[in-house]
Parts: structure tokens; C-alpha cells; sequence
């Protein structure tokens, strides 16, 4: 009996209760069916209702589409409206010179208004070739010789030694850095400073900051060495002794970003000209390519055997960088190739481009060299350029020229000059932008400037502007007009030497032009 109920107890449970509502069970789930829901196929004849999210998730995608190309339009009409009032300006000057041109010497309107044209196309022609360093501006032969009145004044003071200086593309603003770790932007005319404060630790460390490492090196960890703008202005940056390229945006001298990565002090930066894509090189040896519009790292090139010092880089992909290891490379980013320079000196400090094919070293023996991509030595050497010398004797005959295209600046006799002393290292060298003036600091007591001429003339000396100090980093304006130093009583990777009666600060020279 107790059997007969069991089995009538189970046959009532699989049947369900007399409500005919069915158990759960596995036949039933639809996870074990055979055909699944995902799989199945949609008839061409079906027709499939969009939601209302669907259709308000389209109109929100083309909406957002639309205000991208607004915004395209708008930096578009920018440009434009850039390049408008760029050319209007230069009519306005073509116009004004021929007025003037008519008023003695009587002509008609309708002939003149075809040269006026002619001419703003030969100038708009003239400045491109200038900016892609196809043609050099004529200024040295414009340079007066100074006045004893029309020294360096001082701009900007800091407490230490000023590491490096910039300028940006209009030549009304400037920034420079020192030992202190302070970074300052300043105005060219008025002098005016406001300071860039650094952020906090917390800040710093979100993005991907590390701490230095050892006592020491916190200590001194917000030494700044190095400063780049960007030819738009929106940018700077700067790199130290904290191993970090910090990223700044000049309008409201805020802090943006830390990029980390390399391994030892950041020496030298540069941005490449007309983009926000920059260079950094570092005591690690390497030189790291970042993109300061997308924060974004990119690429690092190898090729030194010691401390990169020195970078620099015009519109072409090619990056120029000096290290201590007696080379100076000359990269080929997009073919992924390098040139190889070795200098004659035992090492070199500094370096810049004058075009695409001809650059610039200085070297501590106290040389100045220039070179041609063409050569692998360099076409022309400046021998003792800031020997510490009684008797200035900077024009040479032609006897006094050395072998190799070589010349012997200042006295030869021991007692007039000491070349081997670190105030004679050549520290630092600038070239005024697609022109031939090119000036070089030391720490014997003077700037130098240079009329850079052909291949077969090389470089000869124009002038030397008395400074007392190590002269650290120099800019030249683009217009050619002023020349702005940076100055300290120490080195800028050192202190094996120390001028007690100098200034730490920028200080900014006039050039008067004819």
C-alpha cells in the first residue's frame, strides 16, 4: 500500500495541481533549448520597430557629429581669418611705400595697382621660403656696431642662476627658468613677471609622477634645466633635475600634465616648429618624441653614448642633439635614420640648426663650429671664439688663418688668454630664425655675435656685448631686434665655477638695424 502511494504522490507532482499550471522544469527552461533566440535568423520580409532610446541615440550621435564639423568649420575660418588679416596687413605696408613712391613721382593708379599685387606676392614668397630655411635673411650686414649706452639691462631677476630662457613666436612674451626651481613668464616691453606655481604632490603623483629617489635628489629635485614653447603660444614646457617633462598652458599658467619616462634629468627640450609635437632629451641618453596636444607619448630614438645635452628642431622631422660623448646626431624621424657628426673637441656642449642642411656646435676647448649635412667634419672651425684674452682682436687677415678653414680668434700667447678654464667653454648658441647672425656665450666676459656666410667664407665676427657671468642660454627675436640672456654666477649643469660680482636673471640687449 505505502508503494502504491508513493507512486500516485509522484505521478500528482509531475502533473502539476488541478489549477493546470505547470512545474518548473528543465524541459521547460528556455536556456536549454536547442535553438537559441540569438541565433535565429531574421526574415527579409520582417519588419523591425526602432525604439524611441534608438531613435533618440541617433539623433544624439548626428547631433554630436554636426557640432564637430562646426567645430572643424570654426578652426577652419580661424585660419582664415589668420591669413586675411596677415595678407591685408602686408597690402597695407606695400600700399603705404608706393603712396609715398607716388607722391614723388607722379604715375597712374591703374599701372600701380598691378605692381602692388606682384609685390605682396613676392613677399608672401619670400616668407615661405624663409620659414622652411630655403632663404636666409640678410641681417648681419644690418647690425650696427653697439653703443657703449646700449648694453644688457636686466629684465627679470632670480635668486640662482637662470638655467634657460624662451621666447615665444610673436616676441612679446617670454619665460625662463633656474636653479630655484622657479619658472617665470614675463613681458618683453613692460618687464612685468608672474610666476608659474608648481602643483601639489597629490596632483602630481595622478599623474604617473614618481618620487626621486635618495635625500639628495629631493632636495634638488625641482631644479629646472630645460624650457620649450610652442609656436602657437598655448604651451610650455619644461624639464629638471625630478626627471619629469612637465606640461604648462601659458594663458592661464597652469600645470596640465607629467609625463614620466625618462631615467635621469631632463637637459633639453624643444617643440617642433608649427605642431605641438616635442622632443625631450635626458642624462638617460635617449631622446623620448611626445605630443603635447593628445598627452600622449609616441617614440624614443637611441644613438648616444652619454648625457644628451642640447636639442634642437625647425619644421622638418629632424631633431639635432649634442651629447657628451664628442657626437652630435642628426635624426631622420619618419625614415627612422641618423647621421653621425664627431667633433674634433673633446666634448661638446651646445648646438642649433641654421637650415634643414647647416648647423652650429660649441665645444668646451672654446670652439665654435659649423657644419654641413654633407660632411661628416666640420666645414669651419672657430678656434679660442671665448679665450679670455687682454686684447680683443676679432678681425684676422688672411695669414692668420689656420689649415682646414680653421681661425685663431685673440692672441696666441699663453699669458692673454686661458682657453682651458670652464669660463671659456662655449655654453651656449642661438641662431636669429632663417638668417645669418648666430651669437655664443660663455663665461670670459662676453657675448659674441656671428655673421654666418657661405660654405666656402664660413663664419666670421660681427661684435662682442660685454656681460659679466655664465651665460647659460640665449633667444634671439625673430625680428632680429633684441637678443635676451640668460645669466648666473654658475653653470647650468655645474658649479665648477662661481662669479660672485654676477647677476642671476634675464637680460635683454638691443640690436639696431639699418
Amino acid at each position: 500500500m505505502k508503494d502504491k502511494n508513493l507512486k500516485r504522490k509522484k505521478a500528482s507532482a509531475q502533473k502539476g495541481p488541478k489549477t493546470g499550471k505547470r512545474i518548473f522544469s528543465i524541459n521547460s527552461d528556455p536556456f536549454f533549448d536547442t535553438e537559441s533566440k540569438r541565433g535565429r535568423k531574421i526574415d527579409n520580409d520582417e519588419d523591425i520597430e526602432s525604439s524611441e532610446d534608438e531613435d533618440f541615440d541617433d539623433e544624439r550621435s548626428r547631433g554630436e557629429d554636426k557640432a564637430a564639423e562646426e567645430e572643424e568649420e570654426t578652426a577652419a575660418e580661424k585660419r582664415k581669418k589668420v591669413a586675411e588679416a596677415h595678407l591685408e596687413k602686408i597690402r597695407a605696408v606695400v600700399k603705404r611705400e608706393m603712396e609715398e613712391e607716388e607722391e614723388r613721382e607722379g604715375s597712374e593708379g591703374e599701372e600701380r595697382e598691378g605692381e602692388r599685387d606682384s609685390l605682396v606676392a613676392q613677399i608672401l614668397l619670400q616668407e615661405q621660403m624663409e620659414e622652411s630655411g630655403r632663404v636666409r635673411r640678410l641681417i648681419a650686414s644690418r647690425v650696427q656696431k653697439p653703443e657703449t649706452s646700449d648694453g644688457f639691462r636686466v629684465l627679470v631677476k632670480h635668486r640662482q642662476s637662470v638655467n634657460a630662457v624662451a621666447l615665444s613666436e610673436d616676441d612679446l612674451r617670454g619665460f625662463s627658468a633656474s636653479k630655484d626651481g622657479t619658472i617665470i613668464h614675463w613681458d618683453v616691453d613692460s618687464g612685468k613677471t608672474e610666476k608659474y606655481l608648481w602643483p601639489s604632490e597629490e596632483i602630481l603623483k595622478s599623474h604617473g609622477a614618481k618620487d626621486p629617489q635618495g635625500r639628495a635628489v629631493k632636495k634638488h629635485s625641482k631644479q629646472v634645466l630645460s624650457l620649450a614653447v610652442s609656436s602657437d603660444g598655448r604651451y610650455l614646457a619644461s624639464g629638471g633635475l625630478d626627471r619629469h617633462i612637465h606640461l604648462w598652458d601659458t594663458r592661464t599658467r597652469e600645470h596640465i600634465q607629467a609625463f614620466p619616462g625618462h631615467r635621469g634629468p631632463v637637459s633639453c627640450l624643444t617643440f617642433r616648429q608649427g605642431s605641438s609635437e616635442l622632443f625631450s632629451g635626458s642624462f638617460d641618453r635617449t631622446i623620448k618624441i611626445w605630443n603635447a596636444e593628445d598627452r600622449a607619448y609616441i617614440n624614443t630614438l637611441f644613438g648616444h653614448q652619454s648625457e644628451v645635452l642640447t636639442i634642437d628642431c625647425l619644421r622638418k622631422e629632424r631633431v639635432l642633439t649634442v651629447g657628451r660623448d664628442r657626437a652630435m646626431h642628426l635624426f631622420k624621424v619618419p625614415e627612422e635614420s641618423r647621421l653621425v657628426f664627431r667633433a674634433p673637441a673633446s666634448s661638446l656642449e651646445c648646438g642649433c640648426f641654421i637650415n634643414n642642411d647647416e648647423f652650429l656646435s660649441g665645444s668646451d676647448d672654446g670652439s665654435i663650429e659649423h657644419w654641413s649635412v654633407l660632411r661628416k667634419k666640420p666645414v669651419h672651425i672657430v678656434k679660442n671664439a671665448h679665450a679670455l684674452v687682454t686684447s680683443h682682436m676679432l678681425e684676422q687677415s688672411e695669414n692668420e688663418r689656420l689649415a682646414n678653414g680653421q681661425i685663431e680668434n685673440g692672441s696666441q700667447i699663453p699669458a692673454n688668454h686661458c682657453c682651458s678654464s670652464a669660463c671659456s667653454w662655449v655654453s651656449s648658441i642661438s641662431v636669429c630664425r632663417s638668417s645669418d647672425v648666430a651669437a655664443s656665450g660663455a663665461g670670459n666676459g662676453f657675448v659674441r655675435l656671428w655673421a654666418i656666410e657661405s660654405e666656402s667664407k664660413g663664419i666670421r665676427p660681427l661684435f662682442e656685448l660685454p656681460l659679466v657671468g655664465f651665460v647659460n642660454s640665449l633667444a634671439f627675436a625673430k625680428s632680429g631686434q633684441f637678443l635676451v640672456a640668460g645669466v648666473g654666477q654658475e653653470p647650468r649643469l655645474g658649479r665648477w665655477g662661481r662669479f660672485p660680482a654676477a647677476r642671476n636673471g634675464v637680460l635683454v640687449h638691443p640690436l639696431k638695424l639699418s
